[in-house]
């Protein structure tokens, strides 16, 4: 079951990768590249969007957005640029730099929730 578990996630992983070399080609509309922009950088990030500590939520954000995401954008996606980037994901290593991007991303979210709070709770007084 485990190495059922552990195949499953690397076809995800590697669905994922393809999704982010069709959203580099040109054919790929503007609205479906500023998805996947998100879901590769949720999906790739070392840090969550809401950590896994949180209960229930920290694990519901990873089984809803990252399928989510992958399941919409794929259907964004031309047929033949999709088809041809799954060709080259099989064939590549995940891009690392997807990873940085998805934890500066986050990070980023984190940042500025956290600035709304304080402008929040300093305009009330």
């Amino acid at each position: 079951m485990l190495e059922k578990l552990k195949s499953r996630a690397q076809a995800l992983k590697t669905e994922v990768y393809a999704i982010y070399l069709a959203a580099r080609d040109p054919r790929t509309p503007w609205y479906a590249r500023a998805l996947i922009f998100f879901v590769v950088a949720h999906t790739f990030s070392p840090i969550d969007l809401i950590p896994d500590f949180i209960p229930v939520l920290g694990y519901l954000d990873d089984l809803i957005i990252t399928p989510a995401g992958i399941w919409l954008a794929v259907r964004l996606i031309p047929a033949e640029v999709l088809a041809e980037a799954r060709v080259t994901a099989a064939t590549r290593e995940v891009d690392r730099r997807a990873g940085i991007l998805g934890a500066t991303l986050i990070i980023l979210v984190w940042i500025l929730a956290a600035l709304a709070v304080i402008y929040l709770i300093v305009s009330r007084k």
